[in-house]
């Protein structure tokens, strides 16, 4: 692998407008590909493991269920009972909207100062036509409004509009890491060039999502996922290949040279670095939810292609950069002051006392990770959302008029063949004290079910729900099925409790065998599987101390507290380990190397990290931003999404690298680098870096 990266770097050095042209020529096919094939993201709800999915497909054999509604609720700020005149207006228009099938008779408060109007429509909720659309509920309101009347949408059709990704956040973490960028290369010309090949493969990346999106159904949150990940890593990549450029260059060789030899050494790292990054995307599959699946195939699209704009089109810029990438100084042939690079510095003085340091950033992990055993999850929904989001205020309109469980109603499903059974449930339900109300029995036109609609006394994201659910289906007739979206979100929440053991099974498993090939060794991999494992867990502590405990949550907009989303624990997990493994290999890569080379286990820990340090402590400070980007948005799961992996990076670069990986390095000594004499027969030899000459040089100089 070396020679042939040595060629790819030298070759896009050399032809650097025909690599430049190659990819403007890619990023206008695949476009034209995306726009011609391609095909809109849209959500596939279904989950066939879910107990309450068996309740919808009833329903939908029958022909009453599996379709999407919205809720129009009405109030009147003064608290005067609504004009009778305006709800049925109101409901006529409703009635004439496209796809609509029936709006049901208003539900009036108590003082009748506010009314529920439901809409159901002929349409599953995954039809594009309703999809995020909200622009016909929209049109309907406003005539209501214009009367001075107060209404707020709510329900399936509007929670899907959710809060449009502005961007801005995510604008102005690009300009940090710009800054970032020119502070750690002292090159403005440099700085550049991280940030070009990482938007370049991640426009091809975006085109492919959408051709991806022709095959298969991919979630609409798919693309977002996958951009903020792409942009990370690719910026990360193309900074690690500038970087060892740059200190070729440095070392006297010409920029096509220069090029070459970065590719052969950072290059080697990056493509393990992207290889582990896929491993664990891959085991989003494990999951069992289709969302999932798409989350990983688009997100390891767009890794794919901005690894490949990092190891062919960061040598082509880098060659027409030429020593504009060093600094000034160097340039003008001005002596440098030469003075020990702090991580250097830092390396050794946690080398001295690699217990007392390893025991601290134990400690600190361990205090941040401790909230997490107070974790509940619950899918995001509308209690969720910003207080000013329409669907907010209707949720609250709602708790507030009819009552809690009025936004959870449970759906019972009885076949009527089943002799009592409807009766029997109905009864039930009633004795059980955490139900509210119980509607009257109402049969499908076929006459095969019996529906019964309960409401409980408190809302859905209650911690109370997922017992009350478990003890319905224990108490109930045995042909009876508990569904409807509280059941389904709760079903889901403890699927994917479930299932997040497997997925960190196999991406640990894998990822330890990965870098037992890389580096040769037991305790290398096993330790870092650990501290990441550590880091990870840390990152969901503060999300619980944030969002479900409220601490400081308003600094992001956060007015209340809620569950973390249950989207959360695996995604973050299958991604987070992967950038973190990145680090992992660029670190230790340059560990090995001088390891290999001296011979000097403490040694190579302060050379490794002083030539790494500055490198990962950008890397890190660059992925930090641009997951706080995406953490100012409105939608709370983005948040979540963003701040937790930005806390994680921010822990793996400090406590993580700088801390725990120079202490028990210096407490293993040559321990580090043991490898079974059987095992390593077994394992085939990889190498991730290589010698100072790549092997097209050695075998030249040997002839």
């Amino acid at each position: 692998m070396s020679s042939y990266l040595h060629r790819l770097g030298r070759s896009s050095a050399a032809h650097p407008w025909r690599v430049i042209g190659a990819w403007v020529l890619l990023v206008a096919t695949a476009a034209a590909l995306a726009s011609s094939f391609g095909a809109p993201m849209r959500d596939d709800w279904d989950v066939p493991g879910a107990r309450a999915q068996q309740g919808i497909d009833l329903l939908r054999e029958h022909g009453v269920g599996g379709f999407a509604s919205a809720r129009v609720v009405v109030h009147d700020r003064e608290g005067d009972a609504l004009p009778n005149s305006e709800v049925a207006a109101l409901t006529e228009r409703l009635r004439g909207l496209e796809h609509v099938a029936d709006v049901g008779p208003a539900r009036l408060s108590s003082d009748g100062d506010t009314a529920v109007l439901t809409v159901q429509y002929a349409e599953p909720i995954t039809h594009p036509d309703l999809m995020g659309n909200i622009e016909p509920l929209e049109g309907a309101i406003a005539e209501t409004i214009d009367a001075g009347l107060q209404v707020e949408l709510g329900g399936e059709v509007p929670d899907t509009a959710g809060e449009a990704i502005g961007g801005t956040g995510e604008l102005v973490g690009v300009g940090v890491a710009l800054l970032i960028l020119v502070v750690a290369l002292g090159s403005a010309v440099g700085a550049g060039i991280p940030i070009g090949a990482a938007v370049a493969g991640l426009a091809v990346g975006s085109s492919g999502i959408a051709l991806l999106a022709a095959t298969m159904t991919v979630s609409t949150s798919a693309p977002m996922v996958a951009s903020m990940v792409g942009l990370g890593v690719g910026i990360d990549y193309a900074l690690l290949m500038v970087t060892r450029h740059v200190e070729n260059l440095r070392l006297g060789h010409d920029a096509v040279e220069a090029a070459g030899r970065a590719v052969a050494t950072s290059g080697r790292s990056v493509v393990f670095a992207a290889v582990t990054v896929l491993v664990s995307l891959m085991g989003l599959r494990l999951a069992g939810l289709s969302t999932y699946d798409s989350f990983g195939l688009a997100t390891a699209i767009a890794v794919v292609f901005v690894a490949g704009a990092a190891l062919t089109l960061v040598p082509a810029l880098c060659r027409l950069a030429g020593r504009k990438l060093l600094p000034r100084a160097v340039r003008r042939n001005r002596p440098l002051r030469t003075r020990e690079p702090l991580t250097a510095r830092w390396a050794a003085r946690v080398g001295r006392r690699p217990l007392v340091w390893a025991l601290v950033s134990l400690g600190a992990l361990l205090v941040l990770a401790a909230p997490v055993l107070d974790l509940r999850t619950w899918p995001g929904d509308a209690s969720s959302q910003p207080a000013g989001n329409t669907t907010r205020q209707a949720y609250d309109l709602v708790a507030t008029e009819l009552g809690p469980g009025a936004n959870g109603p449970l759906t019972v499903v009885v076949p009527t063949s089943a002799a009592g059974a409807p009766g029997e449930a109905v009864a039930t339900l009633r004795a059980d004290d955490r139900i509210a109300g119980v509607e009257p029995a109402v049969t499908t036109p076929d006459g095969a079910l019996a529906i019964i609609t309960a409401e409980p006394t408190f809302g859905p994201t209650d911690e109370r729900t997922p017992d009350l659910i478990e003890d319905l289906r224990a108490a109930l007739p045995a042909s009876a099925e508990v569904t409807g979206w509280t059941p389904y979100f709760s079903d889901i929440s403890d699927m994917l409790q479930e299932r997040l053991w497997l997925v960190i099974a196999f991406v640990v498993g894998v990822s330890v065998l990965l870098l037992a090939l890389m580096f040769r060794s037991v305790l290398v991999p096993l330790k870092a599987a650990a501290m990441n494992l550590l880091s990870i867990t840390a990152a969901y502590g503060v999300l619980v101390a944030v969002f479900q405990w409220g601490w400081a949550a308003e600094l992001i907009g956060v007015d209340q507290p809620m569950p973390v989303s249950s989207w959360m624990p695996i995604l973050q997990f299958a991604i987070l380990f992967g950038l973190s493994m990145d680090y992992e290999v660029f670190l230790l890569s340059r560990i090995r190397e001088d390891y290999l080379r001296t011979g000097d286990p403490r040694g190579s820990v302060v050379r490794g990290l002083s030539s790494t340090g500055r490198v990962i402590t950008s890397a890190a400070a660059i992925m930090v931003v641009v997951f706080l980007g995406f953490a100012t948005e409105g939608d709370v799961v983005v948040k979540q999404l963003g701040l937790g992996m930005a806390v994680a990076i921010v822990l793996d670069a400090t406590l993580v690298r700088m801390v725990l990986v120079p202490a028990t390095m210096s407490l293993l000594g040559h321990w580090n680098w043991w490898l079974p004499a059987w095992l390593d027969r077994l394992l085939p030899t990889v190498h991730v870096e290589v010698e100072e000459e790549p092997a097209r040089e050695r075998e030249l100089v040997s002839a």
